[in-house]
């Protein structure tokens, strides 16, 4: 095997309906070959009804620093957050 193969990272939908789930990565020389290497080792029991493969050098990932700056509520979209409504006493769990 050629080490200089780029890394795919896979992906799993194991039953129509559901969200496609990260199951592993794998070296390949194309995507065709990490997405017939992924139905390979990833699907050995029918475990899937879809494959996703994607190059672990296209994921662009957040970094865990930026966590508050990406996911607090913005203060300036009240309307995300109604807290100015006033709720029935009827409405319960609310």
């Amino acid at each position: 095997m050629n080490n200089n193969w780029p890394l795919y990272e896979v992906f799993i939908r194991s039953k129509n309906g559901l969200s496609h789930k990260h199951v592993g990565s794998l070296h390949a020389s194309d995507a065709d070959m990490a997405l017939e290497n992924a139905r390979d080792v990833y699907t050995r029991r029918s475990e899937g009804v879809s494959i996703w493969v994607v190059k672990a050098a296209d994921i662009r990932a957040s970094d865990p620093g930026d966590a508050s700056f990406l996911f607090e509520p913005a203060a300036d979209k009240i309307y995300r957050h109604p807290t100015f409504y006033d709720v029935p006493d009827e409405v319960k769990h609310m």
